[in-house]
């Protein structure tokens, strides 16, 4: 089977000569279609600096990326930036919601901008929104619901379509607890779901307890991997 998000030997650095800042040494990773993995480490490690690279957003110094079987080096800006739109989707701690937009059209924003018409678009965006169990008042601007309920939002805009790799980063780190608690078994739900693969960057030993493999980073490596269950008991 292959993998939906393959590291090989990843290095990416910042900066150059005495000022340089490796944030990933040497990152060996693959995650397969339908898994969830948790990715954990001290602040600085490298977590967001991984998910920028296994989104497009970055490029690396070293190694080889491939997300869905197509090697992101091969990719120019263009086939980099159409593997974002219909492949790749982002939820972060910021929400990104555009605030002139309603729910509902954030939503169907992705898949407008992949040329699909509104006609189509529309009745996708509700099924995905209905999917994190907003059903009501879908022409309300974002500021208009709660921060849990704006995070669905994300998560619905994220995952409409045909997305196959879901790349969360601290999303509930805006979140009291009961909302935090709601959104990660709204993204532990996917795999199984729709076959989404999720990686999910976290601080939190409870939400990583949802993965099926957590990832330990430090000073840009790898430097232990378990499962979800070993890893909320530490």
């Amino acid at each position: 089977m292959t993998a939906m998000l393959e590291f090989d030997d990843v290095v990416k650095s910042f900066g150059s000569g005495a000022t340089e800042v490796r944030a990933l040494r040497g990152v060996t990773l693959s995650v397969a279609p339908g898994e969830f993995v948790a990715v954990m480490g001290p602040s600085g490690c490298g977590k967001s600096t991984l998910l920028h690279l296994a989104g497009a957003l970055e490029t690396p110094s070293a190694g080889a990326i491939s997300v869905g079987g197509k090697a992101l080096a091969r990719l120019d800006a263009a086939g980099r930036s159409e593997l974002r739109r219909r492949d790749v989707g982002f939820v972060f701690q910021r929400l990104n919601l555009i605030p002139a937009l309603t729910a509902i059209e954030n939503v169907m924003l992705p898949l407008e901008l992949t040329g699909e018409p509104g006609r189509t678009a529309r009745p996708r965006a509700i099924e995905a929104l209905e999917a994190m169990g907003l059903n009501e008042q879908l022409d309300r601007y974002p500021d208009d619901f709660s921060g849990g309920q704006q995070q669905r939002i994300a998560i619905a805009r994220a995952v409409v379509g045909e997305r196959r790799l879901l790349l969360a980063d601290e999303p509930t780190g805006s979140l009291d607890t009961a909302s935090g608690d709601e959104v990660i078994e709204l993204i532990a739900a996917l795999p199984e779901r729709h076959g989404t693969a999720v990686v999910l960057v976290t601080h939190e030993p409870r939400f990583a307890s949802w993965a099926d493999r957590v990832i330990f980073l430090r000073d840009g490596r790898i430097v232990d991997e378990t499962p979800a269950i070993a890893a909320a008991s530490r």
